[in-house]
C-alpha cells in the first residue's frame, strides 16, 4: 500500500469523524445523510481528478472504501430475509380476516405492474424522441466481449427456461435455501412462505387460540429484536452513502457517458417523466407530493448510490411506516414485492428503450400496434422475479428482447454507462414500490395522515 492510498483512507476517516461529530451534536438524520452524500460526491470527484479513472492508486483506494460502502450494503442484505419474514407474519396475524390480505396484495401487485407498463410506454417515447438506433453505438473490445457474454447467458439462463418454469421458480421448495438468497426469486419465495405461516396462524386462532397466542407472542418478540437490529444498521446510513458515492463518482466513466450521451439523456428524461407520473398518482389520491418527496428522499439517495433495490428494503419499510404513515403490513409487503417485481426503471423503461432501438435493425417498425401491444404486455408479465440488485435490468432486457424475437447483444454494448444509468433506474424502482405501498394504504383506509403531515416524523424515527 503506497502513501497516497493511506492519505486517501485518512481523508475518508476524517469525514466519517465529522459525521460522528454531527451525530453527537444531535444534527438530524436527514441532514447527516445529505452531508454524507454531498461530501461523497466532492471526494469522488477529487479522487478522479487527481489520479484519473483506471489508475492503480484509485483502484486500491476504492477497494478500501468498499469496506465502508459495500460493507453497509452487506449489513442491509443481512437483515432483509429476517425482516421480510417476521414482519409479514406479524402483519398477517394482526389482520382480523384473511380476505384483507388478498386485497392488500392485489392492490400492491396491480399498481406495480400497471406502472411498469406505463413506464414501458415512456421508454418507447424517449427512444423515439431522441431517434435512438442500435447501429449508432460504437463497438469496442470490452463492449463486444460483454455482448458475446450476454448471448451465452441468454442461451443458458433465458432460452433454456420456459415461462411456466419461471412462474414455478416463485414457489419455495426449500425455504432454507431461499433464506440464503441464492435465487433471484428468493425474496418472493420468502414472502410466499411467510404468507402461508401467517394465514396458518389465523386458522389456528379459530381452532386453538392458546397455541396461536403463544406463537404470536414469539413472533412479536423476534420482531422486536429484528427491528432493533434494523435500527442499529440504519445508524450507519450516512457513512455508507458517503463511501458509496465517493466510489461511484471516482470510478464513473465520464468519457463513455459523453460518447453515449444521447442514450444517457433519453434514459434520464424517461426516468424523470416516470417519477413525475408517480408523484401525480400520489397527488390524485390526496397526498401532498412535495411532502412525500421530502420524506422519501433519503431512501432514494441510498438507492441511487447503492444500485440495490433489495438492499434498500429495510430503509424502504422504515420510511413508509415512520415517515409516510403507511400501515405496517402494507409497507412490509410493498417493499418486498417492489424489490422483485414491477420495477419501473429496470424492468419497464430500459427493456422498452432497447427494443425500440433494435427493432429497425431487423426490419421491424417499433411504432406499430403489432409491436407495441405485445411489448408492453411482455414487459408487464416478465417483470416478475427480476432480482433487485445490480444486473437485474440486463436480465429483464434479455427476457423481453428474446420474447420479442430480437437480438440480445445490444445490452452488452452499453457497458460503459451501465452503472451510471442503473443508479437512476434503481431510485425509480424503489420509489415505485413506496408509491404502491402509499396508494394501497390510502385505498384500504389505514393510511396515517397524522404521521404523514408531521414534518419531524422521519427525524424522530431515525435520530438514533
Amino acid at each position: 500500500m503506497n502513501w497516497l492510498v493511506i492519505l486517501n483512507i485518512v481523508v475518508l476517516i476524517a469525514i466519517i469523524g465529522l459525521l460522528l461529530y454531527m451525530q453527537r451534536k444531535h444534527v438530524s438524520f436527514t441532514k447527516r445523510v445529505f452531508t454524507g452524500l454531498g461530501l461523497g460526491i466532492v471526494l469522488g470527484a477529487a479522487l478522479q481528478w487527481i489520479y484519473g479513472n483506471g489508475s492503480e492508486t484509485l483502484a486500491e483506494t476504492t477497494a478500501w472504501y468498499n469496506i465502508v460502502g459495500r460493507g453497509y450494503i452487506s449489513f442491509l442484505m443481512m437483515i432483509v430475509v429476517p425482516l421480510v419474514m417476521v414482519s409479514i407474519i406479524q402483519a398477517i396475524t394482526n389482520l382480523e380476516k384473511s380476505t384483507q390480505l388478498g386485497k392488500m396484495a392485489g392492490w400492491i401487485i396491480g399498481i406495480l405492474i400497471v406502472t411498469t407498463m406505463v413506464a414501458a410506454l415512456i421508454g418507447v417515447g424517449a427512444a423515439t424522441i431522441f431517434d435512438l438506433n442500435a447501429e449508432e453505438i460504437t463497438v469496442g473490445e470490452a463492449e463486444q466481449a460483454r455482448a458475446d457474454a450476454l448471448e451465452e447467458r441468454y442461451a443458458t439462463d433465458v432460452e433454456a427456461v420456459s415461462t411456466p418454469q419461471r412462474i414455478l421458480n416463485f414457489i419455495p421448495s426449500n425455504i432454507f435455501l431461499d433464506m440464503t438468497g441464492q435465487r433471484s426469486t428468493s425474496v418472493i419465495a420468502v414472502v410466499i412462505f411467510s404468507i402461508f405461516v401467517g394465514v396458518a396462524v389465523l386458522g389456528l386462532r379459530r381452532k386453538n387460540p392458546e397455541q396461536a397466542e403463544t406463537f404470536t407472542k414469539m413472533v412479536n418478540a423476534v420482531y422486536g429484536v429484528v427491528m432493533r437490529i434494523v435500527t442499529l444498521v440504519l445508524r450507519l446510513t450516512p457513512y455508507g452513502i458517503l463511501a458509496l458515492m465517493a466510489n461511484t463518482v471516482a470510478t464513473t466513466d465520464f468519457a463513455g457517458i459523453l460518447q453515449l450521451g444521447k442514450f444517457v439523456l433519453a434514459s434520464y428524461l424517461a426516468l424523470g417523466v416516470m417519477f413525475i407520473i408517480q408523484l401525480v398518482l400520489v397527488g390524485v389520491f390526496g397526498i401532498n407530493p412535495i411532502n412525500y418527496v421530502r420524506k422519501v428522499f433519503p431512501v432514494l439517495s441510498f438507492a441511487f448510490t447503492s444500485r440495490s433495490s433489495a438492499g434498500t428494503i429495510p430503509l424502504n419499510i422504515s420510511a413508509q411506516k415512520n415517515a409516510l404513515g403507511v400501515e405496517e403490513g402494507v409497507a412490509n409487503m410493498s417493499a418486498s414485492f417492489g424489490a422483485t417485481m414491477g420495477q419501473n426503471g429496470c424492468a419497464g423503461i430500459y427493456p422498452a428503450m432497447l427494443a425500440v432501438m433494435i427493432a429497425p435493425t431487423v426490419g421491424i417498425d417499433p411504432l406499430t400496434w403489432d409491436f407495441l401491444i405485445p411489448l408492453v404486455l411482455i414487459i408487464g408479465f416478465s417483470s416478475f422475479g427480476i432480482a433487485g440488485v445490480g444486473g437485474g435490468a440486463t436480465f429483464a432486457a434479455l427476457i423481453v428482447l428474446s420474447s420479442m424475437g430480437l437480438p440480445v447483444g445490444l445490452a452488452g454494448l452499453l457497458i460503459s454507462i451501465e452503472a451510471f444509468i442503473d443508479m437512476g433506474r434503481t431510485a425509480l424502482n424503489v420509489n415505485g414500490s413506496m408509491v404502491s405501498g402509499t396508494l394501497t394504504s390510502r385505498i384500504l383506509g389505514n393510511f396515517n395522515t397524522k404521521i404523514f403531515n408531521d414534518k419531524t416524523a422521519i427525524e424522530e424515527a431515525k435520530s438514533m
